[in-house]
């Protein structure tokens, strides 16, 4: 062990764990690392020490996260062990101590310094790449390779990831692009996971000795059995015209999916209560837990249906803990605006220990959940999947409701990875000795495939990385058109397509290998270059380039088009905002109506907007791409009522959002207002687009901006 990890274990209460140690002996010999363990296994230990080693060697150290709320997080436990002097954060739209020596960020103001060529890289010896694997995210997922791709030769990279099962075959890819990676993995988790299932009013274990063993629990299989017995019964007795036969789309039925059909014959049978569940968690000591519900009503109901039953988790000490916490997160917020969104009811089921967590909440009242939760006073939370995917918030119980859930396009059974995401949460290092994970009972579920579910613990990583327009204009700026090219060559989804074509190929030669990702970034440069974006043989960007090279959204050209077109010169701020707003709002898909334009100067720049769109998706299919997507006016009266400064219950009537959905909308819309204001440079447009921003910015978004 070399010095500076013996000093800095010493910082520890806990001896670190082999893996842990290992990895940070690499880090500090100075190899780039690769660290794939279980969720909560303690990961961010080698993240932390990438910061103590910049910190005694006098170099900067960059902790990047993939979400705004971890990266507050991880700000505040840096500054904790560092002190407040030594840590930075910057999230785009918050900006703390920015020239400290450790700065914690989202991966895509990372990515914008690189391209930019900020001072702030000058010294940069370390990064840490947090929560690496969301480079396979469709929508976001390339500035992770962006990064890595372009990040300074001398800078050491620390990846962290969840555990997938083609770890080394992302780690040759980093030893490749970064000179070097050593690959740390590690299948233990440091608090053991017992596997369980709800059914009626009982909990039963999914696994159990059998005489060759262990085996899934022969209680559970003669559940299924007698479950089949009835459905069987059932069919054959009438149901009138409408029963019989009807199709729905449920899933597989491996997890109880496609069995749910005659849900309503079964369900009291079996399928246990919410409150039940948790009444059996209480009394078998397994609270708090998270119980994960694919639905953000599902969630607001399971709270209220909690509290019917009489429900309390709290003793008069813990509710009033919780009642300071919910009056410290709400703290300058009008209280008009508290009632419009039902908090009353919040706090009400709060005091009792009970919460939901979901993107639609307020991020304030998201806020005191995590807090009361971390704090062991909110006993039960009901939460979509999401949370699974960032704050740190582990529970001793970790429950699923469903093992089917909508995937944006149809019900699907849930993947490995997911339940692995899912219920790695179960079991708090350092607090408890056991985690428990819960999957509730539904109509037609098959405890084997249960078991088969869970025993898998690994997925692979796939890259979803693609050249964009603002990438490509970028890159030409920042290395010049063949070295972007030799750069895109070398990311992960290239080498990726060469073991694929390896594989096809056997013994083919490598260097015919298809130049896929080369391949569409020469067509987005052809594109760029018949737009004028790019001077003539895509050599340099032009004056228009270097705008659009500001611009960061999926609609990017668009937007930029919109700009020389001069279509945003004569818009008052809210009208600005409506249309900025459907050049980054994505309807979600369970919204449906018809939508207009909030007046008939912002109706008429729509629909110039859309001939610039289909302008463009005419010079993307000429050159053989996909059309970008079309704009979506959907928030566009909303945003408009806001920054005309309307109050926010008539804001969120019109459009029908939740509180959380419009604060989030809201804050893209800012994000997009303030890249076109840094884009145009000086003029009307400019100062309209700062107009809105400040229009914008006031009540909740405004407490939002703070602790988000």
């Amino acid at each position: 062990m070399g010095e500076a990890l013996a000093a800095f274990g010493r910082g520890y209460k806990f001896a670190l764990d082999a893996y842990q140690a290992r990895a940070c002996e690499c880090l500090e010999a100075g190899s780039s690392v690769l660290v794939a363990a279980p969720t909560g296994a303690g990961k961010t230990v080698v993240g932390e020490f990438s910061a103590f080693l910049a910190l005694r060697q006098g170099l900067k150290c960059f902790y990047t996260t993939p979400i705004k709320a971890l990266s507050n997080q991880k700000f505040r436990d840096l500054a904790a062990r560092h002190g407040v002097d030594s840590v930075g954060l910057l999230t785009g739209d918050t900006s703390v101590n920015a020239d400290a020596p450790v700065v914690v960020m989202t991966t895509e103001v990372l990515r914008n310094m690189i391209y930019a060529g900020s001072s702030a890289l000058a010294g940069l010896g370390h990064v840490v790449l947090d929560e690496v694997h969301y480079l396979a995210d469709s929508s976001r997922g390339a500035v992770w390779e962006e990064v890595i791709i372009t990040l300074p030769e001398a800078v050491r990279v620390a990846a962290l990831s969840a555990t997938v099962s083609n770890a080394e075959e992302f780690g040759r890819w980093l030893a490749e692009v970064r000179g070097g990676c050593e690959v740390v993995l590690s299948e233990e988790r440091p608090v053991p996971l017992f596997q369980h299932v709800m059914a009626r009013k009982s909990l039963y274990d999914l696994f159990a000795p059998t005489d060759y063993g262990v085996d899934v629990n022969p209680e559970l299989v003669g559940l299924a059995k007698q479950e089949a017995r009835r459905l069987r019964d059932d069919a054959r007795n009438p149901r009138g015209r409408s029963g019989r036969g009807r199709r729905t789309n449920y899933g597989s039925g491996r997890y109880g999916g496609q069995a749910a059909r005659s849900r309503d014959q079964v369900r009291e049978r079996l399928t246990p209560r919410r409150d039940d569940t948790i009444t059996a968690l209480e009394r078998a000591g397994l609270l708090p837990a998270i119980y994960f519900i694919f639905s953000r009503q599902g969630c607001d109901a399971a709270v209220g249906q909690l509290m019917r039953s009489g429900l309390r988790l709290t003793d008069a000490r813990e509710a009033a803990q919780l009642d300071r916490i919910a009056e410290r997160h709400t703290e300058g917020i009008d209280p008009a605006d508290l009632r419009a969104l039902g908090f009353d009811e919040f706090r009400a089921a709060f005091r009792c220990g009970v919460a939901a967590h979901h993107a639609g909440l307020l991020p304030a009242v998201k806020e005191a959940v995590e807090e009361g939760f971390a704090a062991g006073l909110v006993k039960a939370v009901f939460a979509t999947e999401t949370l699974a995917l960032g704050i740190n918030m582990p529970a001793k119980s970790v429950v699923l409701e469903k093992l089917v859930k909508y995937n944006g396009v149809q019900h699907a059974d849930i993947t490995a990875g997911e339940y692995t995401q899912l219920t790695g949460r179960a079991g708090r290092r350092g607090i408890d000795v056991e985690g428990h994970a819960v999957v509730s009972w539904q109509p037609g579920l098959d405890p084997r495939a249960v078991a088969g579910l869970a025993s898998r613990r690994t997925y692979p990583l796939h890259s979803s990385f693609k050249p964009t327009y603002n990438m490509a204009v970028n890159m030409v700026q920042t290395v010049g058109r063949q070295r972007a090219r030799e750069l895109l060559e070398s990311s992960f989804a290239q080498f990726q397509a060469d073991a694929a074509f390896a594989r096809r190929r056997p013994g083919a030669d490598p260097s015919r290998r298809r130049d896929t990702i080369a391949a569409r970034f020469d067509k987005v440069c052809s594109v760029l270059e018949s737009l004028g974006y790019l001077a003539e043989g895509g050599a340099a960007p032009t004056e228009a380039g270097s705008m659009l090279a500001r611009i960061y959204s999926d609609l990017d050209l668009v937007t930029a088009e919109a700009v020389r077109d001069g279509l945003f010169d004569k818009l008052t701020a809210p009208q600005l905002a409506a249309v900025v707003s459907s050049l980054v709002f994505e309807s979600r898909g369970d919204r449906s109506g018809t939508h207009t334009m909030p007046s008939r100067a912002a109706e008429r720049a729509q629909s110039r907007l859309r001939e610039l769109w289909r302008d463009v998706c005419l010079a993307e299919r000429d050159h053989r791409l996909p059309t970008s997507p079309e704009p979506d006016i959907g928030f566009a009266e909303t945003i408009h009522a806001w920054a005309s400064g309307l109050s926010l219950a008539v804001t969120l009537d019109i459009g029908d959002f939740t509180a959380g959905d419009f604060v989030r909308n809201a804050r893209q819309v800012v994000d997009a207002l303030d890249q076109l204001a840094k884009a145009v440079g000086p003029g009307s447009v400019r100062e309209t687009a700062r107009d809105a921003v400040s229009a914008i910015r006031r009540g909740v978004v405004d407490v939002a901006n703070l602790e988000d």
